[in-house]
């Protein structure tokens, strides 16, 4: 009898876990041993269970999904990380790349794709969406962008590094400023774009092509 593959599934939204959970029950040959809703939750959970495959949210409290796979892949290199999201740009699939994942989903993916996704990374393969064509044209480029919400240059370049899914450390060494900086940066982009969370920034970010 061939073992079945034993999965994790990390995100911070209960319903959407539960539902996964439920669907994968329906394969015979894939069993979910754990759930997790943080990062830190996650990683002291595959200290203590034997796991095949981690299906995970990049956008979760504390340390973000991508910062997590970076993390879990330099002491056991050996768990398929999949990274489930609702964000399908290239820069966002590329960042997941280099961050040792092996595999990107859109959480919108039909049951089919994302079952035959955890067999294929289980057996060694990588699974990721084939890129897009380049979009010339950006927003920023139009200087009413920036006028429009009365943003500085650095606040542009935040912005962008952002976009790259460079965490706040990375943005501090690149641009010689301290973490502390970098988050007043942030809050104060937040605060003219009119929003509350690091995740409705990204998605305001993706949205308009920024």
């Amino acid at each position: 009898m061939t073992a079945k593959v034993r999965i994790v599934i990390a995100d911070d939204h209960l319903l959407f876990i539960d539902g996964l959970r439920l669907m994968l029950t329906r394969e015979p040959d894939l069993e979910v041993v754990g759930t997790a809703t943080g990062g830190r939750q996650l990683q002291s959970l595959l200290r203590d269970t034997q796991v095949d495959v981690v299906l995970m949210d990049i956008n979760m409290p504390g340390v973000n999904g991508l910062e997590v796979t970076r993390e879990i892949n330099s002491w056991n290199p050996l768990v398929k990380i999949v990274m489930l999201s609702t964000y399908g740009e290239d820069y966002m699939i590329q960042k997941a790349r280099e961050y040792g994942a092996c595999g990107y989903l859109l959480k919108t993916s039909p049951r089919e794709k994302l079952v035959e996704a955890i067999r294929k990374v289980a057996c060694g393969e990588t699974v990721f969406p084939a890129r897009k064509p380049d979009h010339t044209a950006s927003f920023t480029e139009d200087e009413s962008f920036v006028k429009q919400f009365n943003l500085t240059r650095r606040e542009m370049e935040i912005i962008q590094r952002i976009k790259q899914g460079m965490t706040t450390k990375e943005m501090a060494d690149q641009l010689n400023l301290s973490q502390f900086t970098i988050k007043t940066h942030r809050k104060n982009i937040a605060s003219k774009l009119g929003l509350k969370s690091f995740a409705s920034m990204m998605k305001f970010i993706v949205d308009n092509n920024i």
